[in-house]
């Protein structure tokens, strides 16, 4: 997955700084969080493994826990339930995170297109945590897709990737933060989520 950017060092967090889960709670953050949202292929699980080292803090991929609460991949709950279904139980899941990182501060990297839910998007709001957007030019996104092991039930050739990325891209700027990501290796990335923020 790091290889999708390039060659990834080690990173750690400036020594004598205080702990992002300690200045988040000073901004009065209500669920200390930082939320990364974005298009297939953005790296927000990649990205957010290593901003979640760089802080010193838990990082869960929410549709781990959606894997994990349904006992099924999301590539068949999209086959079995289709995507409404999937919505829901996706908002679900969110909701329970919400309720969790209200006392344990975490990074946490959406699936494609829960943040374009205007629920979710007003739970995170509402939550007061930060959300970032990672973007890369789409044929980009699509390559790295490509290049990936995972399956990802939305993804279709070029011309329907780029409809589909465009008709989200609007959900996705109404994120806090927006971060290029193309060219650049993840702990670069992750070091511009950290300094956009203000925890570095």
């Amino acid at each position: 997955m790091q290889n999708r950017f390039s060659k990834s060092g080690t990173t750690r967090t400036r020594r004598g700084s205080r702990p992002a889960a300690s200045r988040l709670a000073q901004d009065g953050v209500r669920g200390p969080a930082v939320f990364l949202v974005g298009f297939m292929g953005a790296g927000k699980t990649t990205v957010g493994r290593a901003l979640s080292r760089r802080l010193s803090l838990p990082f869960e991929d929410l549709d781990d826990r959606i894997q994990l609460r349904e006992g099924k991949t999301i590539e068949h709950i999209f086959r079995e339930s289709g995507e409404a279904e999937f919505r829901k139980i996706e908002t679900l899941a969110l909701r329970e995170l919400l309720a969790e990182i209200r006392s344990s501060s975490r990074v946490v990297a959406l699936g494609g297109g829960a943040f374009v839910q205007p629920v979710n998007a007003a739970l995170i709001a509402k939550a007061k945590a930060h959300s970032v957007f990672l973007d890369a030019p789409v044929e980009e996104l699509l390559r790295r897709c490509e290049e990936g092991p995972t399956v990802r039930p939305l993804q279709q050739d070029l011309k329907q990737f780029k409809e589909l990325y465009d008709k989200r891209r609007r959900s996705y700027m109404k994120a806090a933060i927006r971060i290029e990501t193309s060219g650049k290796d993840v702990d670069r990335i992750a070091a511009e989520v950290a300094c956009s923020l203000g925890l570095e």
